[in-house]
């Protein structure tokens, strides 16, 4: 039984890294990947029963909280379904770091895309171009859409994070 949290913390890991991927890519976050991540959260707390009370009673205060951030367009919903999916695994402590580093991590994902706003407007990245700069040529024409953040790279990173620090 006491393989099971190492490996539920390394799926959950590689699944964060997946998201943050997809999320630059597409700006969605799947509720598979959601499920799939809170359902590792509940089986690294298989041996505390409860810890994974305690856990779902954080969880839910979390959801209604960031429902309100919601309703008024602060945050989109993949972030609140990625953060929620987070928050199951994790006991209090683990939260308020989530929501710590993720928060750190989003204000430098603001401040690069900031940065970036003010590069020049590249062409379009030629076929063979490295990923960086087909990336930077996709981002840099978002910013003139005034597209969102990517905001579930930051989460991503709090995810990984707090998933580390609590030892794998």
């Amino acid at each position: 039984m006491s393989w099971i949290i190492p490996i539920a913390s390394i799926l959950e890991i590689l699944l964060l890294l997946y998201v943050a991927t997809i999320d630059v890519a597409t700006r969605l976050i799947r509720n598979e990947i959601c499920l799939a991540l809170a359902l590792l959260g509940i089986a690294g707390q298989l041996a505390s029963p409860m810890q994974i009370a305690e856990s779902l009673i954080v969880t839910a205060i979390l959801f209604l909280l960031l429902l309100a951030v919601y309703a008024r367009g602060a945050i989109g919903g993949g972030d609140v379904k990625l953060l929620v999916a987070l928050a199951v695994g994790l006991p209090l402590t683990g939260v308020v770091q989530l929501l710590a580093v993720t928060a750190l991590a989003g204000g430098v994902l603001a401040l690069a895309h900031l940065v970036m706003r003010n590069l020049p407007y590249p062409k379009l990245a030629p076929a063979g171009s490295s990923l960086a700069r087909r990336v930077y040529a996709v981002e840099r024409w978002r910013h003139l859409r005034h597209a969102p953040l990517p905001y579930g790279v930051a989460i991503a990173c709090g995810g990984i994070w707090t998933i580390l620090s609590k030892g794998i």
